[in-house]
């Protein structure tokens, strides 16, 4: 007699290269499906490591716009000076250096997408020149007499509260609502462990395909928070691949931070403990740690001098 269908459980649903069967992720899917082909301007919250740039290039992949071009910017590695023209490109001459012109992120994804990720490092004296292109939808390069109108979706991505960030005047109020018109929030991996299986399947497919988890690494991967996210998980199942040797991977090649969900210990002691694990390291080389923990530096400093205010754990 063949086993029951459980009909409690959500059928694979997929959204461009993202997949999931948990409820909170389907939600996503179907609130971007919805607004797959608005104009207005999207913004994705989720910590480090969820898949915002996935979500983000999926909406883009998905609309009408796909034809043309899809445009990434880290706002969390440029300095205030090569944001300016990163984003929106400079003429020859313009400053020292500008032998000849240049077009910016605007100008190169027009017709098409423009992903910000990191948007809440973006320096605070650019972000009033951001906000008037997004209202105005022109642009004018550094040194340029004059403006150019540019048809362009923007997505932003962020992992900071921004809220918070306009509260402590980090970042600009109005230029927050103005991005703050479709909010979609992607959860953490600890709040979806349904999905846990699939993506260890789809990504040990991607790495090594025929390679499979023995029961004892099951249980050490179930066990741990992964304050890294869908990033963090891909990053072990390519070590584990590349130093287990063996068609299973056993439990002792899982090589994770000492941190489980029994340990007792806040979110915030978690990733401060990784960090730091992670530092170490690195020799102490932050531009290394930060590029590892796949953060904007600037972003990496504000969290050692956060965590380092924290109290020990246990005191």
């Amino acid at each position: 007699m063949s086993a029951a269908v459980d009909l409690s459980t959500p059928v694979l649903t997929r959204f461009g290269q993202m997949s999931s069967r948990t409820p909170k992720m389907l939600d996503v899917f179907d609130r971007l499906r919805r607004i797959v082909d608005s104009n207005a301007t999207l913004l994705i919250s989720g910590e480090t490591g969820v898949g915002k740039d996935l979500a983000a290039r999926a909406l883009h992949e998905a609309s009408l716009r796909r034809r043309s071009p899809f445009v990434a910017i880290n706002c969390g590695g440029l300095t205030a000076t090569l944001a300016e023209s990163e984003l929106f490109g400079h003429e020859r001459g313009a400053f020292t250096g500008a032998s000849r012109r240049r077009a910016g992120a605007f100008e190169q994804a027009d017709g098409g997408t423009l992903f910000l990720d990191e948007i809440g490092e973006l320096p605070l004296e650019l972000q009033p020149r951001l906000l008037r292109v997004l209202d105005s939808g022109e642009v004018r390069r550094i040194g340029a007499p004059a403006a150019f109108h540019v048809d362009v979706r923007v997505v932003a991505a962020t992992n900071r509260d921004l809220a918070a960030d306009v509260a402590e005047g980090r970042f600009r109020a109005d230029l927050f609502h103005r991005l703050h018109v479709l909010p979609v929030h992607l959860p953490p991996l600890r709040e979806r462990p349904e999905d846990l299986p699939l993506l260890v399947e789809e990504l040990l497919d991607e790495i090594e395909p025929g390679l499979r988890l023995s029961a004892g690494a099951w249980d050490v991967l179930r066990d741990h928070d992964w304050p890294g996210n869908v990033r963090e998980l891909k990053h072990v199942l390519t070590r584990a691949a590349l130093f287990c040797g063996e068609d299973e991977i056993p439990a002792d090649a899982i090589d994770l931070p000492a941190m489980t969900a029994g340990t007792g210990r806040t979110l915030a002691e978690v990733q401060r403990d990784h960090m730091f694990q992670v530092l170490d390291a690195c020799d102490g080389n932050r531009t290394e740690t930060a590029r590892r923990l796949g953060i904007a530096r600037s972003t990496l400093h504000e969290r050692l001098a956060r965590y380092t205010a924290m109290p020990a754990a246990g005191s």
